[in-house]
């Protein structure tokens, strides 16, 4: 029999909010997805962060890698001092407790799926990223790559365009996009290796609603639920 390659859902930048997620599995599931990559940034900063993080474990086959707040979530004296940053870390450590925590920052820091590297920001760092427009630094974070595809998020801002032989692509944030549209973002990859940007609405007024429920009016709530609310840094 002649084996045909699986749609995959590209998922990025979940940040623990499971409204949105469960938009994008259930957009994703109806276009035929049956296979997954995950690509980092999935507990903090949300509403609901093991519950996050227990519909991402459903989520069958998948590759997954680790983003910055994942190894800073596992391990806080490595994380920026910040003061609000802390407290978020450590609301997102107590939900989830020491293990999970830790699985999180186990994760691999890149992996491999359909002629595609997979990374968190870029292939040199989980903080040093891509933007939209062509920049400076292309060539270096871009140096060593092979692959016809490169596949990344951190920015929060859904893009595609190409450097060279390689196609780079942001498939957006699940959780917080940044880029202006509030709508949760992600990607699917269909069998002959197309890939399409995909935008989902949720109710957004009500995850910001939980956020404030689940841990009141702490600075780094504030900070977030206006990032939701205009979709904006």
């Amino acid at each position: 029999m002649l084996y045909t390659p699986p749609v995959i859902a590209v998922l990025y930048d979940v940040h623990g909010n499971l409204a949105a997620l469960d938009a994008v599995i259930a957009d994703a599931r109806a276009a035929g997805a049956e296979q997954w990559v995950l690509g980092g940034d999935y507990a903090l900063f949300g509403a609901w962060p093991a519950e996050t993080l227990a519909r991402l474990r459903e989520l069958e086959p998948a590759v997954q890698v680790r983003g910055n707040v994942d190894r800073w979530t596992g391990d806080p004296a490595g994380a920026p001092g910040d003061a609000e940053l802390q407290g978020a870390i450590a609301d997102c450590r107590a939900a989830l407790g020491d293990e999970l925590a830790a699985g999180l920052a186990a994760l691999p820091f890149e992996a491999e799926i359909a002629g595609a590297r997979i990374v968190h920001a870029s292939p040199v760092s989980d903080v040093r990223g891509f933007s939209p427009e062509a920049a400076g630094e292309d060539a270096e974070l871009l140096a060593g790559v092979t692959h016809a595809r490169l596949v990344f998020g951190h920015t929060h801002v859904q893009f595609r365009r190409t450097v060279g032989e390689t196609e780079l692509v942001n498939p957006g944030s699940v959780g917080v996009p940044l880029d202006g549209d509030p709508r949760a973002a992600y990607a699917l990859v269909d069998p002959d290796g197309g890939l399409e940007l995909r935008r989902v609405g949720y109710d957004t007024a009500a995850a910001v609603a939980q956020l404030r429920e689940a841990f009141g009016e702490r600075a780094w709530v504030r900070e977030i639920s206006g990032r939701l609310e205009r979709s904006a840094p």
